[in-house]
């Protein structure tokens, strides 16, 4: 197995693609040069053996043709000439006679051919005068050979031939030798081949292994590494290039964990909900304040579509599970485990991914709950202050024109309607002055000029101012001082402006004969803690969440009767806040009311001058 995946690598690929190129090339060589060697060696071979017999029918014409100018045998004299001056290793020269027998042979075992018939066809074709005759034979031993055949000609005419048949043993013995040594040449290239071919893949390979291996690295996350250059050649240049490559990566990675980060904390701290969907309408993204809204967990929201989430109506449900733009809707959601309802305004946008399309939606959710109630809280003061000024306009004006038509001329009733445009010309001017004070707490024009204040002392006054009133209804008025008030840094305007408010507020629902306390004490925390207590009517349960709102009256009649604007509690609670404190009321009906505010007994909280 650990082999199958070598050859599988390129280095293997390679080693084996320069074998066979070297292989391929020298086997083409090889056969070009081995057939071009037989060619030139049997060329040779047969022209040797041609030239021979042509030499040997020159020598042998004027033998066989009757002319010997030696005593000697002619017979004898053509075999003393083949044996000695043809003699060829391993071949075999025959003389001829114009019929075709053999006169003489250079081979002493085939003496017995002396005298017989010679039937070859290369013989009989020299017999015919046909010079070009040569063939190649096989013989019973499996050797080869070469059989040639020249005609002797003398005086024109055919006298004879010579036949010559020599082994080509030798021959094909020197071409495998030959081969041999070829094939020893071509194992031992292939050999240093393979060598070179392992050494120049790995020059290749070293590179790319150390690309792969630092790509891995990257893939994991670890930029800091460098691919080692090993040259200026192409693998260099691809492992600088790979380099620059990993270092804008890593600049890119770290400017989009950078940008991933400032979106998380973004979200994260958001004052508004924000959602993300799939194209189905699933929930796949909530913020903290989402969940914090909607009050539910991240691990609830898992497949949940943001339709039911959110209460929505089948129409829009299926337009936003298509991604459609639903736009802005106002809902009102009330939290599980009985919380308080919570007023929401839900924009819709589409997500779009180019090619695609719609791919998902994304909705931001803001709390507009505390919005809603200051306009709705704008809407009724807007109201309240309309309907305040109109009723005593209204009445001037009745009494104007009672005037006018004559009312005037009466000593009786002229009188008594001048007072009464007098006392409601009074009401609208207490009521817009303490709109225009409401309105410089609002904005916090108003400055509080503070400084070191006998609490007793000014509880005094308090009590003092409103002596006649509470003689005339013999009201009771006390005191109580607890232990450790002494002073304390107060906008003393503003604190008695506080104490007449609630003192006259006593004064108007407490019945003859009762009794108004003023208290002073300091907290646990360290704050001065004053208080105003009746015994009056009280105040119902219903009313007392929304008591310090302005222009709002328990009994509106009554109040209105009494003289009051329904502002005095807001502007005292108004007045506290500035100086950093807090104002509370409890009440119980039939009797009485406890009025108690906070303030800090040195200069902090609130704005001082």
């Amino acid at each position: 197995m650990k082999w199958l995946s070598f050859f599988r690598t390129i280095q293997a690929k390679v080693i084996i693609i320069y074998v066979l190129l070297i292989l391929i090339a020298m086997q083409l060589i090889g056969v070009y040069f081995v057939s071009a060697m037989k060619t030139s060696l049997t060329s040779n071979f047969t022209k040797d053996l041609q030239e021979r017999a042509e030499l040997m029918s020159v020598l042998a014409a004027k033998t066989l043709g009757g002319e010997n100018e030696s005593e000697d045998d002619p017979v004898e004299s053509l075999r003393v000439m083949v044996n000695n001056l043809f003699n060829l290793n391993g071949a075999e020269i025959q003389v001829l006679d114009s019929t075709g027998r053999v006169l003489t042979t250079s081979l002493p075992t085939h003496a017995d051919y002396v005298g017989t018939k010679n039937t070859q066809t290369v013989v009989s074709r020299a017999l015919q005068g046909i010079r070009d005759n040569e063939e190649y034979i096989i013989d019973d031993d499996n050797i080869r050979k070469k059989v040639v055949a020249k005609p002797v000609i003398y005086n024109e005419k055919i006298v004879g031939a010579i036949y010559i048949v020599a082994s080509m043993s030798e021959l094909y013995g020197t071409m495998q030798r030959i081969n041999n040594i070829f094939i020893s040449g071509i194992l031992l290239a292939l050999g240093l081949t393979a060598v070179l071919g392992v050494i120049l893949s790995h020059t290749i390979t070293h590179p790319i292994k150390e690309l792969t291996r630092h790509a891995r690295a990257v893939a994991e996350g670890r930029f800091t590494e460098k691919t080692p250059v090993f040259g200026s050649d192409e693998i260099g240049q691809l492992s600088q290039a790979f380099n620059y490559m990993t270092s804008r990566l890593r600049e890119a990675l770290s400017q989009n964990e950078e940008e991933k980060e400032k979106l998380a904390s973004i979200l994260t701290n958001m004052s508004d909900g924000v959602i993300a969907t799939d194209d189905a309408g699933r929930v796949i993204l909530m913020n903290r304040r989402a969940s914090e809204m909607l009050g539910v967990e991240g691990e609830e929201l898992a497949g949940r579509e943001i339709s039911s989430l959110l209460g929505l109506e089948e129409p829009e449900a299926e337009s936003l599970a298509q991604g459609g733009e639903v736009g802005s809707k106002l809902l009102e959601f009330v939290p599980r485990e009985g919380g308080q309802p919570v007023m929401m305004r839900v924009t819709f946008t589409p997500i779009h991914r180019r090619e695609i399309g719609i791919t998902g939606t994304i909705a931001v959710l803001q709390d507009v709950t505390e919005q809603e109630k200051l306009e709705a809280s704008r809407r009724e003061f807007v109201a309240n202050v309309s309907h305040e000024l109109r009723t005593p306009l209204t009445t001037i004006k009745s009494y104007t024109e009672a005037l006018e038509s004559g009312a005037l001329e009466d000593k009786q009733m002229g009188p008594r309607f001048v007072g009464v445009i007098q006392n409601e010309t009074e009401r609208m001017i207490r009521l817009v002055t303490d709109l225009l004070h409401l309105s410089r707490l609002d904005s916090k024009e108003a400055a509080l000029h503070k400084e070191p204040t006998d609490i007793l002392e000014m509880l005094e006054d308090v009590e003092d101012r409103f002596s006649f009133q509470m003689k005339q209804k013999r009201i009771r008025t006390l005191i109580e001082i607890k232990p450790g008030v002494s002073t304390a840094m107060l906008d003393r305007d503003g604190i008695d402006q506080v104490l007449d408010n609630l003192i006259s507020n006593a004064l108007k629902y407490t019945p003859d004969g009762g009794t108004i306390t003023m208290g002073a004490a300091i907290t646990e925390d360290g704050m001065l803690s004053l208080s105003v207590k009746d015994t009056g009517m009280g105040i119902p349960k219903k009313d007392l969440d929304r008591i310090f709102e302005r222009f709002y009256r328990v009994d509106k009649a009554r109040t209105r009767n009494l003289g009051g604007t329904g502002l005095g509690l807001s502007i005292a609670r108004e007045i506290v806040r500035a100086h950093g404190g807090s104002i509370s009321l409890q009440s119980e009906l039939e009797k009485g009311t406890v009025v108690t505010f906070t303030l800090p007994l040195k200069d902090e909280g609130g704005s001082a001058t």
